[in-house]
């Protein structure tokens, strides 16, 4: 399916290039120990909007996110909810884990993806 119906600000693709070089311990280990060789086409550091998603699947309409501490400050917490919006506005799900979550329950967090991506593929 062709994903080009969704908006991309040009400006951050290398923004989004520079997320993958340098990506966290724990997108890392979900995107090469799960993601990458997931039977649905997953992408790492996809361009939505004026937002970069950690991972996405067009098949699934899924957004999966990967936070760190600072998403649980106010701050932090008032700009995932307006992305949120935005993003659902447009018909996506997000699947929200803290990096903890992947540190401490991997398998969990692989079951809750896999899931998600079949239900939505119905």
């Amino acid at each position: 399916m062709d994903n080009s119906f969704l908006p991309r600000n040009k400006k951050l693709k290398g923004f989004s290039r520079n997320l993958r070089k340098n990506a966290t311990e724990q997108e890392n280990r979900l995107w090469y120990r799960f993601l990458r060789t997931y039977p649905t086409r997953f992408n790492r550091q996809r361009v939505i909007g004026n937002y970069i998603v950690d991972f996405y699947c067009d098949k699934a309409k899924l957004i999966v996110e990967l936070d760190g501490s600072q998403h649980f400050e106010e701050t932090g917490m008032a700009a995932d909810r307006e992305r949120d919006e935005y993003l659902e506005s447009l018909g996506l799900k997000i699947l929200r884990f803290s990096n903890s979550d992947v540190d401490k329950n991997f398998y969990e967090v692989c079951t809750v993806i896999d899931n998600t991506v079949k239900e939505r593929m119905k």
